[in-house]
């Protein structure tokens, strides 16, 4: 009998669901960019996922989730600081100095920093060869990227804004190994929604803190900037995000995470195209050394895994640091 989960209609479904999520969560660094551009930073990504995250929570619980208990608000929410917060909102500011291509090289060393702060709190293995040479040539790649002349030889707000993107990265990364080690609740969307309502409430604190909120003038703000706010909260955190939860329930992990090895190629090629940005040969070998190191560390960590857990059912997620998709227990990109 024929299983129609692998018709031709399915294939088509995949292969639409895995150009959005490579296309669009690609796109969302320059839509980052061209929302602040009129928009100031923590207060356009703080109402972002407030919004967001409120629709999320609206939808799961039209659809039946519980859960919201005062054990899993502390866990999400602290994932959703560190993410949101901490990973968002790193990104956000810093795309106002660092060209959003690289901005994007630089979240994709989100896995390496998985790998050491697992190890360093004592839940997860200690780096064998494999994953230390994947370390070891991520690391190589960053050092090419940061001193390049867009980064490192440029101002020093770009420099910094370099080092805060990878401080994000790392705050990141522990919001993940936060949510898969802590209790979550069993709907996806319902996590979610909760992290995003979290981070971005604290993320408008900040705005209010900074003097964004009182400074702020409607009438100073673009076309541009609105369309690429709303293209942030429709496109990148809920369509997107429904692709990605579609592309977890009807294909494997290892499909669902390729969008980490494609999103900074597409932001550098839109940054380049649409927003001028620099694309010199050197961030080009910046490029594919990181992302070789990205392969390398997400097939040992697969392997890994899948050897250590035997055929089981339960098998970790990745997460995406355009979106935060806690859903999942790992943060594999």
């Amino acid at each position: 009998m024929n299983d129609p989960s692998h018709g031709p209609g399915a294939r088509l479904k995949t292969l639409l669901a895995l150009g959005g999520v490579y296309f669009i969560w690609g796109s969302t660094y320059l839509g980052i960019r061209l929302a602040i551009e009129t928009l100031p930073p923590f207060l356009m990504a703080g109402v972002r996922f407030l919004v967001a995250g409120g629709v999320l929570l609206l939808w799961a619980r039209v659809r039946g989730a519980r859960g919201l208990t005062a054990r899993l608000w502390f866990t999400t929410g602290i994932s959703g600081l560190l993410m949101f917060l901490g990973g968002n909102g790193a990104v956000t500011w810093a795309e106002q100095f660092v060209p959003s291509g690289l901005v994007a090289l630089l979240v994709a060393t989100v896995p390496i920093w998985i790998v050491i702060q697992d190890w360093m709190s004592g839940r997860g293995p200690a780096p064998g060869f494999g994953l230390t040479f994947g370390i070891l040539l991520g690391f190589a790649g960053v050092a090419l990227l940061v001193t390049g002349s867009e980064i490192g030889t440029a101002e020093p707000e770009d420099l910094l804004g370099g080092l805060v993107v990878l401080g994000g990265a790392m705050c990141w990364s522990a919001g993940s190994l936060v949510a898969r080690y802590g209790a979550r609740p069993a709907s996806a969307a319902l996590g979610n929604g909760m992290q995003m309502v979290v981070g971005g409430g604290a993320l408008f604190l900040v705005a209010l803190a900074a003097g964004e909120v009182g400074a702020f003038e409607p009438t100073q703000v673009s076309r541009t900037s609105v369309l690429a706010f709303f293209y942030l909260v429709v496109f990148g955190s809920l369509i997107a995000f429904s692709s990605y939860i579609w592309l977890l329930r009807n294909t494997t992990p290892g499909v669902a995470s390729t969008y980490a090895y494609v999103n900074p190629a597409v932001a550098l090629v839109l940054g380049w195209a649409l927003a001028d940005e620099p694309l010199s040969p050197r961030t080009g070998l910046a490029a594919f050394v990181i992302l070789s190191s990205v392969v390398i560390i997400t097939t040992q960590r697969t392997r890994g895994s899948a050897s250590a857990r035997g055929p089981r059912r339960s098998e970790k997620r990745p997460l995406s640091m355009t979106t935060g998709s806690g859903i999942a227990d790992d943060g594999t990109v």
